[in-house]
Order: C-alpha cells, then structure tokens, then sequence
C-alpha cells in the first residue's frame, strides 16, 4: 500500500469555532518535536512512499487532542508514535484525507466530524515549513446528529461516475446515506437492518458500489456491500461470527494488489488495538490473519484513517 504519510500536529483550538494558538504544543518526548510531517507528504502527492503496507491510524480524543499512530505488520506489529497535539474535542469522527490545490502550494487534511448534535467539516492547513504547526478551521455543516454513534465517508475520486458519500450508523438500527455535493449534503434516506452493529468503516469505493466493514455487540464481523444506484439494497455478507465484540472502532486501509486490507480493531475500555490483514473480502471464504497488539495508547472517541484524497479502498 503505498500511503502518503504525515506526522499530525494540529494547532491548539477549544471548542469549535474558536482562535487557533500560533504556536506548537509543548514535546513529550519525541526526538524531533518540531517536525509536523513528512517532507515527503508536504512535498507532492505524486511522490508516494514505496515502502511495505502499514495501517496510518489517526486517534482523536474527547479531551481535544489528535495523534498518528503508524502500524506496520509483524507479530507483533511494529508501530511509529508521534507527538500528541490539541485538536478538538469530538465523539465521532471519519476519514482524514490528505489533498493539494491545483497548484500543489497548499497541502491539507479534510474529514467531517460529531461534536454533541452537530456535524462539522474540518480543513486542516499544513504550512511549508515544518517548524509552524497545522491550522485547523472548522465549518458546521449540519444538525440533529445526536443519535447517530457511528459516522464513515467514501470517496471515489479516480474514475467516473465520482461520488462521495457519509454514512451515519443511527440507534434506530438504520444505517442513513448522504450523498457529498460540494459543500452540500443530500439525504439518500436510511437502509433499515442494522440492529446490533456498532462499529464501521469503508473497505471498497467503486464507480458502482461501497462495502463497509462492520461488527457487531455480539463479535460478529460483516460486509455491507452498498450499491450506488438509488433504491438498490445492500448485500450482506458474513465474515466470521465470532472474535470482534470488543472493538468500538476500526480502521480500513488497501494492502498488495489483489484486494487485501490491513485492518486495526480498537477496543477503547482498555484503550489497546489489533492489527489484521483481510484477503479480498469474500463472506467466510476470507481469510483474516491476526498479527496482535499494536504498541501504543489507542484512546481515541473513534478511530479514523490517515490516507490521500486520491488512495482508492479496494477491498472487496
């Protein structure tokens, strides 16, 4: 898999709509507390990493704070911590996505995020220099969010049709669907038949479909296989019944060239993760290896990807 990689420092704000401090959060530890992110992120998109897959996971946490955890494959995993940073409290949060202007001048992150009953985008700014930290602003985009638990976004950016979409896993045991026009959001309505779920994140974005990874309170692991077309239901498929009850977020990202996806489960009473490669996900026909705790402190309020506006999920 080959990930733009971008050590996070986000600028201290507090609530929402709040200033944002001009200088760096204090170091707590790390041997370059000064360096925000890669040069290699900061420098081009075109420029990608070539080294071995790893799952990039960002943790934001209900006291404001946002931090990369960086997992490569091995038993156990082999991981990269950086420096925790102020960020802003949330309790739900999907994808980071790493982009440029046309220009490739401005370099940025972008994702949506719950804060209590609203919906906000936020545009993370990352200055050239590595010495100035990240600005983050933020923009309400919505309201009413209060009963949903779970948010995941797609974006399928590399060929046509292009779509983008933010699902909302609902108490109501539905699963709702908008469609991402611009600044905009179109409500597709709710699929209903999500009872039980409780943790979700997108493994495929196709000109033609969306899969979600999910568990549910019981340990079972499933995909929903979402068509695009308007009215179209999903395909749910079994995985394995058991083994994933103790996971409250998860973390998607495409490994290889045959579909695979590293996964990172994390289970936030005892704020530790997992790491697991999945084939081409085939109902019970995937095979799922389990590479075991990932060194670190998982204790986000969600568990999100760090990945490129351009990386394409794959994964079924």
């Amino acid at each position: 898999m080959k990930l733009q990689r971008c050590a996070l420092a986000l600028a201290a704000v507090g609530l929402l709509g709040a200033a944002v401090a001009s200088t760096p959060a204090a170091a707590t530890g790390q041997a370059d507390p000064n360096k925000y992110l890669s040069k290699q992120s900061a420098g081009s998109l075109s420029a990608k990493a070539a080294g071995p897959c790893l799952s990039a996971v960002g943790v934001p946490t209900a006291a404001g704070t946002m931090q990369e955890i960086d997992a490569t494959p091995a038993t156990p995993p082999r991981s990269d911590i950086y420096e925790t940073f102020p960020f802003v409290g949330t309790r739900a949060d999907a994808t980071w996505y790493f982009a440029a202007n046309a220009s490739q001048t401005q370099f940025y992150y972008y994702g949506l995020l719950l804060q209590g009953g609203n919906l906000y985008r936020h545009t993370t700014y990352l200055p050239t220099a590595e010495e100035k930290p990240p600005v983050p602003t933020f923009k309400k985009v919505g309201s009413g969010w209060t009963s949903f638990k779970s948010i995941a976004t797609s974006n399928y950016s590399v060929g046509t049709p292009r779509h983008a979409y933010l699902y909302g896993l609902n108490a109501n045991n539905s699963l709702y669907r908008y469609a991402i026009v611009g600044a905009g959001f179109k409500a597709l309505g709710p699929i209903p038949g999500f009872r039980g779920f409780k943790a979700m994140t997108v493994i495929s974005e196709t000109a033609t479909y969306d899969t979600l990874l999910m568990t549910t309170t019981t340990g079972a692991l499933w995909t929903a296989h979402i068509p695009i077309a308007a009215g179209a239901k999903p395909v749910m498929k079994l995985i394995r019944s058991s083994g994933f009850a103790q996971y409250e977020s998860l973390v998607a990202q495409s490994c290889g060239t045959r579909g695979g996806t590293l996964l990172v489960a994390a289970d936030h009473d005892t704020q530790t993760a997992n790491q697991y490669a999945l084939s081409h996900a085939n109902g019970t026909a995937t095979a799922v290896t389990s590479y075991g705790k990932i060194p670190g402190v998982f204790n986000g309020v969600t568990h999100v990807s760090l990945t490129t506006h351009y990386d394409q999920l794959v994964g079924e």
